[in-house]
């Protein structure tokens, strides 16, 4: 798997507008972490990251593990990874991301943070349908 974590200082920068600068990397970081555990098979990890909302929902690793899989199968076994834009919207931390999958088509999701515990946590995962919406 392929992690790109940037393109660029210009979104580094956009990003360090909504959130600190280290804010921004503990996001990526928490995002990037994931999707490594989930590469790994390492469920416990990857489930660690989710928030207590979503561990409410699969109460399990294994529960939340089956539906990555079966449910964003580009999200479990990417060919590559994209990090775009960091921003808030309707008081949302959104980290825009990129998937690519085997056939290379590429996949937007809007990952939902929230600060917990411990450090940033992820709150849901939402498609994005326009292709053109990227950055």
């Amino acid at each position: 798997m392929k992690l790109i974590r940037l393109a660029g200082a210009a979104v580094l920068s956009l990003a360090a507008t909504f959130a600190g600068a280290d804010e921004a990397a503990d996001i990526r970081d928490v995002i990037g972490d994931q999707v490594t555990a989930f590469g790994a098979g390492d469920l416990p990890t990857a489930y660690s990251f989710a928030s207590p909302d979503i561990q409410a929902i699969f109460p399990s690793p294994e529960i939340f593990g089956g539906m990555v899989r079966q449910g964003y199968p580009m999200i479990w076994q990417p060919a590559e990874v994209v990090y775009f834009d960091l921003r808030t919207e309707g008081g949302k931390w959104l980290q825009r991301m990129g998937f690519r999958d085997g056939s290379g088509a590429l996949h937007l999701f809007d990952y939902e943070m929230i600060p917990g515990t411990g450090g940033w946590r992820i709150d849901g995962v939402v498609p994005v349908a326009d292709p053109g919406a990227a950055v």
